[in-house]
């Protein structure tokens, strides 16, 4: 749509809308959510007319999660529909960081739909192993941060921006960045899946972290206003905003029907594409290491997995009743509504504890 409309803008006064980026990130935004509304309700029933026992429950699990047995899985699949319709209905398609953002994402779903797949149909909650993987979003991140590397300013490429400090790159170097972007990427793709436990856990901080970052990618990919705020400049980031707005609807759409009770669940085939999707933004934007804060709930989530692991193979000990950290609430007995709302307050501190940093240096 941007492609017809815009260069109608000198014949017809009203069209230089679409030239404005924050007018074609509120037209996304509203086409992800309202596509959401209108597709949502059927392509549940077919989801679950094609999953006769909907997602397997894992045997291991808390005992509540029982009673979510027969809902339907890959429910995914409608953010990815709704952000991609919607990227590219209003994004600049000339500018490559929309082309690999989005090829992030939808690489990521791909595989996270591959793993939903065999545990619909082979009845084993475990799906694709993990070295497989891991194996693939290693290749598929490494290539996307050649790319972004490739596509930024020379002198931001291969660089790493520290928050709170001005004027200062640490150089990393060809390999170092390509290591330092994968674990970017990777790492909020698998974070976020593990965050997926509850109705409506994980995709209410995403919506947070993405309307933060949607911020963060246009102020630095504008320069009057780097240039206030000592940010990094990065050319035509700011388009970034656009696909991230659709994220935002998108991620609501899906919400609308994640709510507790959840008529679906987001599965792999949405978590790991999502986690993708903010990693390279942060990555394009110099702004990873405010991913860390932004996401901090899904830092903390792997975090608890990662200490429970450690914990049991050196001593033998649990340190949680049950990892992730949101499955040790409900061993304590939370309800999950109560689990869920109190997340959501802590991830809403930390993305305003992320964005400060644009302003603190």
């Amino acid at each position: 749509m941007f492609y017809f409309l815009y260069p109608l803008a000198d014949v017809f006064g009203p069209l230089n809308l679409f030239r404005y980026l924050t007018f074609r990130s509120i037209a996304a935004f509203l086409t992800a959510l309202v596509l959401s509304f209108l597709i949502g309700g059927g392509l549940i029933r077919w989801l679950r007319s094609k999953q006769a026992q909907g997602q397997p429950i894992r045997d291991d699990g808390p005992a509540t999660h029982l009673s979510k047995k027969g809902t339907p899985t890959m429910g995914g699949l409608l953010i990815l529909i709704t952000l991609t319709i919607a990227t590219l209905l209003w994004a600049d398609l000339r500018n490559r960081y929309v082309w690999i953002v989005l090829g992030v994402t939808l690489a990521f779903g791909a595989v996270g739909f591959w793993d939903d797949y065999l545990k619909v149909t082979k009845k084993n909650p475990k799906g694709v192993p993990g070295k497989v993987k891991l194996a693939i979003s290693v290749v598929v991140a490494g290539l996307a941060a050649y790319l972004i590397a490739q596509a930024s300013p020379s002198s931001l490429r291969y660089m790493m921006a520290l928050p709170f400090l001005k004027d200062v790159l640490l150089p990393l170097g060809l390999i170092g960045f390509l290591v330092f972007s994968i674990v970017v990427m990777v790492g909020a793709s698998n974070a976020v899946n593990l965050t997926d436990g509850l109705d409506g856990l994980a995709i209410g901080p995403v919506i947070m972290a993405s309307a933060v970052f949607g911020l963060i990618a246009y102020v630095v990919g504008n320069t009057i206003l780097t240039n206030y705020l000592y940010l990094h400049h990065v050319p035509r980031s700011g388009e970034l905003a656009v696909l991230l707005a659709a994220l935002i609807g998108a991620g609501l759409g899906f919400l609308w029907f994640n709510a507790p009770p959840a008529m679906v669940f987001m599965g792999d085939t949405g978590s790991l594409a999502i986690g993708g999707a903010l990693g390279a933004v942060a990555v394009v934007t110099k702004h990873e290491i405010v991913l860390a804060i932004v996401g901090g709930l899904f830092v903390l989530e792997t975090v608890s997995v990662i200490v429970q692991v450690l914990s049991y193979k050196w001593t033998g000990r649990r340190v949680f009743r049950m990892a992730p950290l949101h499955h040790h609430f409900e061993q304590k007995g939370w309800a999950e509504p109560t689990i869920v709302f109190r997340f959501w307050i802590i991830a809403a501190i930390l993305a305003m504890a992320g964005l400060a940093t644009l302003k603190l240096r």
